[in-house]
């Protein structure tokens, strides 16, 4: 088996799988979310500050710095630059596939990020219950 790691103040949410095989690595970078029933599917690189949207899958794909991938998605075969949007319902299994995406808009990106502090602040909540400072 090949490792799994998951950047520091990444957050994966209930319900995602994260599995690799002989020679598929997943690496997971610094501040990404992965929402709800998600499958991340080695080998894959996810880069940091990724957004990825519930029922989402990804799978032999790299996904650049800041992109975000939204719901009900699938992202295989691919290397999306830093900074994409993939639209909600996608089904992207190739490089040539990728020339209608566009660049992440501040909306999108906002969006993304108020999710993760979300999730940074269940996380300051739990240790605050468990007095875990």
């Amino acid at each position: 088996m090949e490792p799994i790691r998951i950047g520091a103040g990444s957050n994966i949410q209930d319900g995602v799988v994260i599995h690799c095989k002989e020679g598929s690595e997943v690496m997971i970078g610094r501040g990404t979310s992965i929402a709800h029933r998600s499958i991340v599917h080695g080998p894959c690189r996810v880069g940091d500050n990724v957004f990825v949207g519930f029922n989402s899958v990804l799978f032999n794909c790299t996904l650049g710095e800041g992109s975000v991938v939204r719901h009900n998605s699938v992202v295989e075969g691919c290397t999306v630059p830093p900074g994409f949007h993939i639209p909600s319902t996608s089904n992207i299994h190739s490089d040539s596939e990728l020339a209608g995406i566009q660049p992440v808009t501040p909306d999108q990106a906002s969006f993304s990020e108020s999710v993760a502090q979300a999730n940074r602040e269940l996380v300051r909540g739990y240790k605050r219950i468990r007095n875990e400072f």
